[in-house]
């Protein structure tokens, strides 16, 4: 699939981005959520690295261009809706502190439970 076919199969939030969920392609640990607008999934496709769009900077980057702990996507997937995407990745190197942004569990480390 080309990156244009992509984009078009994809729907993007009013401010020209879409979550991007990536998980490790072998373990389908969940390791980050990012956002990702048209030009990081175009440059992601093509160099087979995981680009996403900081909000908070308003630019593009390359997952590991900061830390060293880059992104090799083995496969990308597309929700039913279109909405979302999930990248199955390789984290290059990896090692434990990089294995994911996600620590702890607020909720049972506060003894609180869940409210419906």
């Amino acid at each position: 699939m080309t990156p244009s076919n992509v984009l078009s199969a994809l729907r993007f939030n009013e401010t020209g981005l879409i979550p991007a969920i990536a998980v490790d392609h072998q373990t389908d640990a969940v390791l980050m959520m990012a956002w990702m607008n048209p030009e990081a999934i175009e440059r992601s496709i093509e160099t087979g690295h995981a680009h996403y769009f900081s909000r908070s900077r308003q630019t593009l980057w390359h997952k590991g261009e900061q830390s060293g702990h880059f992104q090799e996507i083995k496969s990308l997937h597309l929700d039913c809706d279109g909405d979302v995407l999930l990248l199955k990745v390789q984290q290059v190197p990896a090692t434990p502190a990089a294995r994911t942004v996600f620590i702890g569990n607020i909720l049972m480390a506060s003894g609180r439970k869940p409210t419906q």
